[in-house]
């Protein structure tokens, strides 16, 4: 009998794949019909999996110094909160907070919190 995974395991599969910018493993940790938010804003800033694909590959994982680092996690329930700073998207490191969602060992749903 296959043992399920944890919501934590499934964010820190994604984590791993980012930080190794490994899109194709990165993608496979969500779901097909993925939503993605920024917080306080009504509507999907992208919508699928696909979307999410062609993001990642045209705006992260192309940056060679790219990687997150895990300051802090909090798991609550199937929810996930990260804490990371993140090096390579810009001159300098940035904080950011991201809160995941997962059903059925995929992430449904994130929402990411960034400095304003």
């Amino acid at each position: 009998m296959k043992q399920r995974i944890t919501a934590e395991e499934v964010v820190q599969g994604q984590l791993d794949a980012y930080n190794a910018h490994d899109l194709e493993r990165f993608v496979a940790w969500y779901a097909e019909s993925v939503l993605v938010y920024h917080a306080g804003k009504a509507e999907p800033i992208l919508h699928g999996r696909a979307a999410l694909a062609a993001h990642y590959a045209s705006k992260r994982f192309n940056l060679p110094n790219l990687h997150a680092e895990l300051l802090n996690r909090m798991v609550i329930g199937n929810k996930v909160i990260d804490h990371e700073r993140v090096v390579g998207v810009g001159e300098h490191p940035i904080e950011v907070a991201a809160a995941y969602e997962v059903i059925d060992e995929s992430i449904q749903r994130v929402w990411f919190f960034n400095p304003s």
